[in-house]
């Protein structure tokens, strides 16, 4: 009998021993086997603008992230009921479900019920795979208790949730319920919770959306565990199962209208931050930008068109991009009509800008300098440089032009004289401080030859810098950007730089209006103020053919740049038209998007406002008349046509054997009275304009000789 005490004795210490042996071995191997990283999961990052507006979401797997106090009662005990019953009760493992499964395994003849607990399936989900071996059992099950020991209740359920995969692209019961139900998991009512747990076991199967027969069949199933349990009473239980199914989901649609600012956004984020796109696409950031979903969803349309495209097939290219005057932001982008995601982005392709460059690289430069002013005469002739002999496009040249008539009527011979006078150092230095750096070294420069070009993004925040009072400063997607854990991921903001005098800047934006009223960008139709520059090369190999076509331009508020051609000119592939194209469309998109409509630009207070231009016309008409006064015995009255511009002088001239001589002038008026006149005088008359701007006389056409018998000649 001893003997017998003895042997279980000795049989009960070595059980406990091998027992706690065991515990201790899978306590130990926890270490080697347990992955910390891996209880990091994907998490989509959001895109949403300044009023934290969801725009879209980045991810590998769409999952965000939830606090297990979000999720209501009744969705964790929905979970629980029907995933692992025992959940509070075991510590990773639960015998009596393993033993309770195998009976029924061995009485159906097959495998009918699993006993695997959460604990063991979040251990199956993050860190093994999906062979069946004996190995990946016992690996499991040190997992799961390893797990048991590290984490609460609560924090398992809580990565069990956000784990799992519910169909559909969702993962997590956070993103379950925004696509589902297009609500917050902790609205979620106690047939929505039972639905969601239903289906993990089988997401296919159990869809609500392909199969929801059978995904109420199951969501009642779950509810009636519910009850056995004493979640609920037997009285809800019948009551929610009456229900049917009613679904709001919440299904995003592709967005081909986002792809291009999607991937500048990634772009940035690497360049500037860092930051991988895979990290982006699973690091659950929230990314803060600037960009205006109308604007952006209307341009994306209108370059579907093809009648703003004037090629010579339906696959003439495009970029455009929209910049926030006064942050820099990038409020819409579109790097091509039929832009794919990771494709070739035009907005950062060089392209020859041709007269767009005329601003920036001449005349803003020659006005900061203190060379020219706006109404300086600049010359207008044909003239040979070396080598090279730039002309007109009308070839009709002026001989002098002002800057301001030179500008909106884009002159070629005078820009480059400009440049002449200016220097192309200069000129270069200027272009540096705007974010252009260029090799070339000849006049060319002044009418955009260059041997690289210009991207129509480093275009648009270029003119940015007139809007800006003369500042400039790097463009950026990115406003914030914050971590799972809502901390700010420090922001790179640009310092601005003076460039320009508020007064260069001002005058430059009256001077660019100006091109649009009445200049080369009259085409299409924009209700509000809007100043830029019109630009095309010609493609010489085919007569009449244009290889780039631009438009950049610029209101109170935004700035922009639109390009138009071939990603490669030849004899099949050209534009049949210039930059009215580009000019037409920038205008739609703007018109279309309803962005600054009626909006006027404000002048800087340093700056003094820039006259509109003098405009004269020849004096064809001289009358002249005697009258008798009591002191000035017999005068001479001469009268013409007055302009509608009273700013114009008028210069009387007398003309006689000794030749041509001023005798005086009036300013808005047609009158001029000369006194003492002797009437056997053999002289006459003649009236002409004069420009106090430019310092120009303009034309007279007929003379007058007074006499005795008539009052005109």
């Amino acid at each position: 009998m001893k003997k017998k005490l003895l042997l279980s004795l000795v049989a009960g210490i070595a059980t406990v021993t091998i027992g706690l042996v065991g515990y201790l071995f899978i306590i130990l191997m926890g270490d080697y086997v347990i992955d910390e990283k891996k209880l990091v999961m994907n998490t989509a990052s959001t895109l949403v603008d300044k009023d934290g507006q969801e725009i879209t979401k980045l991810f590998l797997e769409n999952r965000e992230l939830v606090d297990i106090a979000e999720v209501p009662d009744h969705v964790q005990q929905a979970f629980v009921s029907v995933e692992d019953q025992r959940f509070y009760e075991h510590h990773g493992i639960d015998m009596k479900a393993i033993g309770r499964a195998l009976y029924k395994d061995i009485l159906a003849g097959g495998k009918v019920e699993g006993g695997s607990t959460i604990t063991q399936q979040l251990a199956k989900n993050i860190f093994l795979t999906n062979d069946k071996t004996i190995l990946r059992k016992t690996k499991e099950a040190i997992i799961a208790v390893n797990l048991e020991n590290r984490y609460s209740k609560k924090k398992l359920l809580e990565m069990y949730l956000n784990q799992v995969y519910f169909g559909h692209g969702a993962y997590g019961i956070q993103s379950a319920a925004n696509y589902y139900f297009n609500k917050e998991v902790s609205e979620l009512t106690l047939e929505e919770g039972a639905l969601l747990a239903g289906i993990p076991k089988a997401p296919t199967t159990y869809s609500p959306l392909n199969h929801p027969e059978k995904s109420k069949g199951r969501r009642d199933v779950i509810l009636s565990l519910m009850g056995d349990q004493e979640y609920i009473s037997y009285e809800e239980v019948v009551r929610t199962q009456g229900k049917t199914i009613h679904l709001q989901v919440n299904e995003k649609q592709e967005s081909p209208w986002l792809a291009t600012y999607v991937d500048m956004v990634l772009d940035e984020a690497e360049e500037k931050y860092a930051l991988s796109n895979d990290e982006l696409f699973r690091g659950g950031y929230t990314i803060t930008v600037p960009l205006h979903t109308e604007l952006q969803k209307t341009a994306y349309e209108l370059f579907q068109k093809n009648e703003y495209f004037p090629g010579t097939d339906e696959f003439a290219q495009g970029a455009f991009v929209l910049l926030d005057n006064k942050t820099g932001g990038v409020i819409a982008a579109i790097g091509g009509r039929d832009y794919v995601p990771k494709g070739l982005n035009r907005l950062t392709i060089n392209r020859q800008p041709g007269s767009t460059f005329k601003p920036i690289a001449v005349y803003a430069p020659a006005l900061e300098m203190g060379l020219f002013t706006p109404y300086s005469l600049l010359k207008d002739e044909k003239l040979t440089y070396g080598q090279y002999t730039p002309q007109n496009f009308d070839q009709q040249y002026d001989g002098e032009v002002s800057m301001f008539d030179a500008l909106i009527t884009s002159k070629n011979a005078a820009a480059v004289w400009t440049l002449s006078e200016l220097g192309i150092h200069e000129s270069k230095n200027y272009l540096k401080e705007v974010g252009i750096s260029i090799k070339d070294d000849g006049l060319a420069i002044a009418l955009g030859g260059l041997s690289e070009g210009v991207s129509p993004i480093q275009m648009a925040n270029a003119y940015r810098a007139f809007a800006e009072k003369g500042s400039f400063s790097e463009h950026h997607l990115i406003e914030e950007m914050r971590t799972q854990d809502k901390e700010v991921v420090a922001p790179i903001k640009p310092e601005p730089k003076k460039v320009y005098s508020e007064q260069t800047a001002w005058n430059m934006t009256r001077m660019l209006q100006h091109v649009v009223s009445e200049g080369t960008a009259t085409s299409g139709a924009f209700n509000g103020e809007l100043a830029g520059k019109t630009g095309t090369t010609s493609y010489k190999a085919v007569n009449g053919a244009s290889k780039d076509a631009w438009f950049v331009g610029y209101t109170e508020n935004i700035v922009g740049a639109l390009w138009m051609g071939y990603d490669k000119t030849d004899e099949h592939h050209y534009l049949k038209h210039g930059s009215s194209y580009p000019t037409k469309l920038f205008k739609d998109i703007l018109s279309t998007a309803k962005v600054d409509q009626n909006v006027a630009f404000v002048k800087p207070e340093e700056a003094n406002e820039l006259e509109a231009p003098i405009r004269m016309q020849a004096i064809d008409r001289v009358d002249a008349k005697y009258t008798f006064k009591p002191l000035g015995l017999i005068t001479l009255t001469l009268n013409w046509d007055v302009q509608d511009d009273k700013r114009i002088e008028y210069r009387v001239y007398e003309d006689s054997e000794e030749g041509q001589k001023l005798v005086g002038s009036v300013t808005g008026e047609g009158m001029y009275e000369i006194p003492y006149f002797n009437v056997f005088s053999d002289r006459s008359y003649y009236v002409a304009p004069y420009n106090t701007q430019t310092n120009e006389e303009g034309e007279w056409i007929k003379s007058v000789k007074p006499t005795l018998f008539s009052s005109n000649n």
